[in-house]
């Protein structure tokens, strides 16, 4: 049973944030194991990233500004720090990546150079040894692209597993909530202070707001278009797009949920915007999931399987 202070409004919001406050948490796990796993994290864009720590930092800095309950700050801090962890690893890996290619470029160039007289000798048989070499190489990409996309692109399991993942968000929010509510948590003060929403205060949160919100929604467009480029979502883990979805949506309902009041969604805009505004965002990554492992090879010759691996 509910506490004569707290409404069923109020209770279904409590649910459906903490539901989005454990999405979140665990958001960034799937990328960063992904990228550990290939160890490689091209198919990440780093203007994606870029936008979106900036989004956190003015998040948090409207947390600090607007004095916003210890939880919020602490989680808008979480945040930032998930961000560079990711950030870290992505810029480690592509520069470890390119040292590797740049000696292997060094390295073939060296190993050219000393076959080149063996080659003059005897073209004929060389011309052969080098066929077969390119058929067995090409064989061999082959079969490591196929690999590849399995490893990316879920089947039939990966998909069971991804839906396990949310359900299980969905119940330890839910769970943490009660747990929450039974120890007071959600007990209400006797009396509250309502900031006043033409205080410098109010104004410097309602703008650090909508400049977070801008740059949430602006985060996705770089990831977007490399995918578009590259005809591929080949690094990407679709479970880190699939909690980030149910974030954002658990977090729309928990505003919906607590009030309609015209006022209260009005200054609750910016927050709305960053986040339902993204799920648009997200079904055009996860389209681009679909139709990029199609069972063709693409630009940038990865080669997908079939349509039901990719469906989303």
């Amino acid at each position: 049973m509910l506490s004569q202070n707290l409404s069923i409004n109020e209770a279904l919001s409590g649910v459906f944030g903490s539901v989005s406050l454990t999405a979140w948490i665990c958001l960034l796990i799937p990328q960063l194991i992904t990228n550990y796993k290939a160890k490689s994290a091209e198919g990440l864009s780093m203007g994606f990233l870029a936008i979106w720590l900036f989004g956190d930092v003015t998040n948090l800095s409207g947390a600090l500004v607007t004095g916003l309950a210890p939880t919020a700050t602490a989680l808008a801090g979480y945040f930032c720090i998930s961000d560079l962890i990711l950030i870290t690893q992505c810029i480690y890996y592509n520069v470890r990546n390119a040292r590797i290619a740049r000696q292997r470029r060094r390295s073939s160039g060296t190993d050219s150079s000393e076959e080149r007289p063996l080659l003059r000798r005897n073209s004929t048989a060389s011309g052969s040894h080098v066929r077969r070499s390119r058929h067995e190489q090409s064989k061999s990409d082959a079969i490591k692209r196929v690999v590849t996309a399995e490893d990316e692109f879920p089947n039939n399991s990966a998909w069971f597993n991804n839906l396990l993942a949310i359900v299980a968000i969905h119940l330890v929010g839910a769970a943490g909530w009660f747990i929450s509510y039974r120890v007071g948590a959600w007990d209400k003060p006797d009396s509250t202070d309502v900031p006043d929403s033409s205080s410098p205060t109010a104004i410097g949160g309602m703008v650090l707001g909508y400049a977070s919100a801008l740059c949430y929604l602006c985060a996705r467009i770089p990831q977007i278009v490399k995918n578009y480029r590259q005809k591929s979502c080949e690094g990407l883990a679709l479970l880190f797009f699939l909690f980030s979805l149910t974030g954002n949506l658990m977090y729309g309902l928990s505003v919906f949920s607590y009030s309609q009041d015209a006022e209260y969604l009005v200054k609750a805009t910016p927050w709305l915007l960053g986040s339902l505004g993204t799920i648009v965002e997200d079904g055009i990554i996860f389209y681009q999931f679909r139709i990029y492992s199609g069972g063709h090879v693409s630009e940038n010759g990865f080669n997908g399987v079939n349509d039901a691996h990719g469906s989303a």
